[in-house]
């Protein structure tokens, strides 16, 4: 009842306060000294972010000893998408280098002889002619070829179509413009140089580069921005001359022109809108180069002004246009044949 001291429970005894009684004499000193920074999450064992790097340390070794560089983020792929059968791949990592899928895509880029880093066979494949005429070209050229699991393979490939074949493509080596001129002095000929101005499309790319080592031409420039590049596309375009030709990058157009005119070379633009005809140019037998405007707008400003000369192509009908690769390659067919005559 209240006021009951003798209720079990009801007062606390004396020995039994909070705290000890006396002084701890330095005995819990060591529990309060600090015990250093808080380790990262990624170096806690069983944290997510310590598995998700041990996973990424993983992959880039098995992608490392199957020859092919990993983004630069750590990652093989990204996740399935609707990318169609042999659209290139472009990686973000340091290397810049290209992933080629589907059959169509694959067997092409090798009779064209692209540079192959590796080619990716799908397990359990379900062979036909373009499998097996792919790994007759990727045997008789020595490459490395590499079987591998369905799922890995999408992820290699970025969830486009691969169809069970893939193929890595390395980054391109880019020439500099002056290595032009050093190529056309060593051949003993003027320099006959094609720059292209802001072309956008890889397969135009691709076709100038054709075109230019069909015609005894030098070299390739391209801008390094706002530009195509030698990627798989344009590589197969060019039908295997971009292992002939280099093709050049210049960090700035206008300047490149530049310096190709203080090193001798006359500079031609082309456009609808000339100050003459292409069958008019009478400087074809001294160092040349022809800049092509990009697709839809033709030459840019600076360029214009840094150009010596524009031609136009003389056409039947007016309102028509000619694409970068097609108008680069009749320029250079004039210019050859004006070299082999003597006109």
């Amino acid at each position: 009842m209240p006021g009951n001291s003798q209720r079990k429970g009801a007062m606390r005894k004396g020995a039994s306060r909070k705290g000890p009684l006396v002084g701890t004499g330095g005995q819990k000193r060591k529990s309060l000294q600090g015990k250093g920074p808080t380790p990262k999450a990624e170096d806690r064992e069983k944290h997510i972010a310590a598995k998700r790097k041990r996973g990424a340390e993983r992959r880039e070794a098995a992608l490392t000893k199957g020859g092919r560089t990993p983004t630069s983020d750590g990652r093989s792929g990204g996740r399935p998408g609707g990318r169609a059968p042999g659209r290139p791949v472009r990686r973000t990592g340091k290397a810049s280098s290209e992933v080629v899928a589907g059959r169509n895509s694959v067997v092409e880029a090798l009779r064209a002889e692209i540079p192959v880093t590796a080619m990716y066979v799908a397990s359990r494949i379900d062979s036909d002619d373009r499998v097996k005429e792919s790994l007759k070209i990727a045997t008789s050229r020595g490459l490395n070829i590499l079987e591998t699991p369905r799922g890995e393979l999408d992820r290699l490939t970025d969830g486009a179509i691969h169809q069970g074949l893939a193929l890595q493509v390395p980054p391109y080596e880019y020439a500099h413009p002056s290595d032009l001129l050093a190529a056309a002095d060593d051949a003993g000929q003027p320099a006959l140089i094609v720059a292209l101005d802001a072309v956008t499309d890889p397969r135009n790319l691709g076709a100038v580069v054709r075109s230019a080592a069909a015609f005894g031409g030098h070299g390739v420039i391209v801008p390094e921005r706002r530009a195509a590049g030698m990627t798989a596309g344009a590589w197969k375009t060019s039908a295997g001359a971009a292992a002939r030709l280099p093709v050049a990058r210049a960090t700035n157009l206008t300047r490149a022109l530049e310096s190709l005119q203080q090193a001798g070379c006359f500079v031609v633009g082309l456009d609808m809108e000339g100050d003459l005809e292409l069958p008019d140019l009478t400087m074809a037998h001294d160092p040349l180069v022809i800049v092509v405007g990009s697709e839809g707008k033709g030459l840019s400003r600076l360029v214009r002004e840094q150009c010596d000369m524009i031609v136009s192509i003389p056409m039947h009908a007016a309102t028509e246009s000619l694409n970068a690769g097609v108008a680069a390659g009749v320029a250079l067919y004039e210019v050859a044949r004006r070299r082999a005559h003597g006109s």
